[in-house]
């Protein structure tokens, strides 16, 4: 049967070469499969039939029965339209068309009972409808045209040439009888009947023919299904195929740095969210597969201790670890962090970054290699050949996606196996988006906030109310709290940008003068010596308000800080407004984010400004970014090419994804290899995906 679908599209009856060409550059269809899965865009509903009495003003479309009483032709300033008298038991309406006259008026037949389709208007009373679709009842009621009436996209060109949204229609038909509609069930059968999934030959005649709106729904559900859990297949066999080929060290024994850290060197009690992250690591770093885990864990969620208790696991199993941070200020702060919290231990912890003296190097070097350094922490650095650890067990990864693949794999190497590799990110992306482009990851997530921290208030201010927000960062200046105002920067107009910092910068030193109040200042202009000197002074106290570009978006932890204002806040992305909002709430003071925007926003603008006020959870923003955005600009071109979809939605359909990914996870530790009896057909659609990029030509 499959040889047939084969078939090239010209070849079908009605399509012939030009028409053949003309799909193929215009839709990508060659082939009769992929007609079949050409998918109606939407449907306009033709199950009700209308009296002319009935008719409204509404500009919808309708459908009339009715019979043509008259025909005329009325001259118009520039040329004639024809007009036809339509009607039906309860009045009277007219049919007028502008082009094509003498074809029509050749083919119309005088009192025969017609369907026609289109827009209705009223004019002085009347109602007509222009270039009505017109069909004898006779006709109607005997074609393959279904009540819900499919509407496929289309570009120009098509529409210029005359392939019309019917013509492709009336392909379709000519396509399900010459076909016969014997397409091959993919899915295994208990499969189907567990998830009442209607049958692939039903589901692809109705998604094209569907009769009612509810075998409609079947249809789509069933499709959308099938396509999510193909792709999920693929990912989670990339992600057992890892853990089966890439072997890890066994961490089997749960030792007295770990115990006496958990017991009495803990500064708060772990949320259940934390215990959970860790149990789940402690499991992979237990089994000897390499651990492939990422942790998804918002701004200030505590994922720093994560990382500290994984580390000593590492340790009492007698391996060294490192963290690798995208940033200096990022790693600094995971040296500090870290060696603050591991102050009473007998562990070793040392930074390595491009400004750490050669003296100071070697004496790293040397402590790697003989085993006496435990915890080596710092950027790209680390990945320098000189860098060789005596047994490298766990490689923690922050902020994953500043760091290419062939990076993330020179850390690979530094040992014969593999370390166990956690990939941090205080990113949020959305569930969905992660099981479709993170499938093969392990994914944790810690989705509460430690006790003691209050709620970051947020509030949207235009420009016009800047005296109040002035007045209100005095206040708090006065409490003795610290203030960020930070400024957006845009490539493309640095010099304006840097413009609109400095003309703040020198409105604000008028309003908060000397001596009383002291600003500090930082833009990606200055000297990296010249940044560290203000970020300092700012951290010491030294000043009250901190003017930045966003050089501070990631990993400044400065408590005292309570209030952050984001000026020209429309020309910032959600993602990027809840990790500056992230800056403050630190402490144990009540934090507050002031959105600054001017009076005109976009539609787009509204909305992220109301879900930041709405909301603090980077879940729920992620998900409001990822409607906005769309997957593609979220995870960047490269990645986004994965989500070519057909039929499903990955935010509208996040559920059926979940679903999906459910059954799949449940068939493959069942068969990993696919080879039972029952999953024959489902293994053949998946070799042969696995061979093409476009899956779905290979489903039917």
């Amino acid at each position: 049967m499959n040889n047939l679908l084969q078939t090239p599209i010209e070849y079908l009856k009605g399509v012939g070469p030009a028409r053949g060409e003309l799909l193929r550059k215009e839709l990508g269809i060659f082939k009769y499969q992929d007609l079949i899965n050409f998918y109606p865009s939407r449907y306009i509903d033709r199950t009700r039939y209308y009296k002319i009495n009935e008719l409204q003003n509404s500009n919808t479309e309708v459908q009339v029965v009715g019979k043509i009483i008259n025909i005329k032709t009325v001259e118009q300033k520039n040329g004639k339209r024809l007009v036809a008298t339509f009607a039906d038991d309860t009045g009277q309406m007219e049919l007028v068309w502008f082009q094509g006259q003498k074809w029509i008026r050749e083919n119309l037949k005088l009192n025969l009972p017609y369907v026609i389709f289109g827009k209705t208007t009223s004019f002085g009373g009347i109602f007509n409808m222009a270039h009505p679709e017109l069909e004898p009842l006779t006709e109607h009621e005997q074609s393959l045209r279904s009540a819900m009436q499919p509407v496929y996209p289309s570009t120009e060109k098509l529409t210029q040439r005359g392939v019309s949204n019917r013509v492709i229609n009336k392909m379709m038909q000519q396509l399900f009888m010459e076909t016969q509609a014997l397409f091959v069930e993919t899915l295994p059968q208990y499969l189907i009947e567990e998830l009442k999934l209607i049958p692939k030959n039903a589901a692809l005649f109705n998604i094209h023919f569907p009769k009612s709106s509810d075998i409609l729904a079947k249809a789509q559900f069933r499709l959308k299904f099938e396509e999510l859990f193909f792709i999920q297949l693929q990912l989670i066999t990339k992600n057992l195929v890892h853990k089966h080929k890439i072997k890890g060290h066994v961490f089997d024994k749960v030792g007295e740095n770990f115990t006496n850290f958990y017991n009495h060197h803990l500064p708060f009690d772990l949320t259940n969210a934390q215990k959970r992250v860790l149990k789940e690591i402690r499991n992979d770093m237990g089994n000897p597969a390499q651990m492939n885990r990422m942790l998804q864990g918002d701004v200030g969620s505590g994922k720093t201790i994560v990382a500290l208790m994984s580390m000593l696991l590492a340790k009492d199993n007698g391996f060294q670890s490192c963290l690798m941070a995208p940033t200096e200020i990022l790693a600094n702060q995971h040296f500090i962090g870290l060696t603050e919290l591991a102050k009473d231990l007998n562990i070793t912890i040392k930074i390595l970054t491009g400004s750490v003296k050669t003296a100071e190097r070697k004496i790293i070097h040397e402590a790697l290699e003989n085993g006496s350094l435990d915890i080596l922490i710092g950027t790209h650095a680390l990945l320098e050949d000189k860098v060789q650890f005596q047994n490298l067990g766990l490689a923690i990864i922050d902020e994953q996606h500043r760091f290419g693949v062939e990076q993330r794999s020179k850390l690979w190497k530094k040992n014969d196996i593999p370390p166990h590799v956690l990939v941090m990110t205080a990113t949020p992306i959305p569930r969905t988006l992660a099981m479709s482009l993170y499938g093969d990851l392990d994914i944790s997530v810690i989705d509460e906030l430690p006790p003691g921290r209050k709620p970051i208030q947020t509030v949207h201010r235009f420009d016009s109310n800047r005296l109040k927000v002035w007045k209100f960062i005095a206040d708090e200046i006065a409490k003795g709290r610290q203030i960020y105002i930070v400024y957006p920067l845009i490539q493309e107009s640095e010099k304006m940008d840097y413009k609109d910092l400095m003309d703040g910068y020198e409105s604000l030193s008028r309003d908060f003068p000397l001596p009383k109040y002291a600003i500090s200042i930082v833009h990606g202009k200055m000297k990296p010596a010249d940044k560290d000197a203000e970020m300092k002074r700012f951290s010491q106290g030294k000043t009250n308000i901190m003017v930045a570009t966003t050089v501070i978006e990631v990993g400044v932890n400065i408590p005292n800080a309570s209030v952050m204002i984001i000026e020209s806040a429309e020309r910032f992305g959600l993602s990027q407004l809840h990790q500056l909002r992230g800056r403050v709430g630190r402490g144990a003071e009540q934090s507050y984010c002031i959105l600054m925007t001017s009076q005109k926003l976009s539609a787009d603008s509204k909305i992220r400004m109301e879900t930041m006020v709405r909301t603090n959870d980077g879940f729920e923003i992620a998900e409001v970014d990822l409607k906005l955005r769309g997957p593609g600009d979220i995870m960047g071109t490269q990645q986004s090419g994965v989500l070519n979809l057909q039929i499903a939605d990955i935010v509208r359909d996040k559920d059926i994804l979940l679903l999906a990914r459910n059954y799949a996870v449940r068939l493959l530790k069942d068969d990993a290899q696919m080879i039972k009896p029952e999953h024959q057909a489902m293994r053949n659609v998946f070799i042969e995906m696995t061979k093409k990029k476009n899956i779905w030509n290979y489903i039917s």
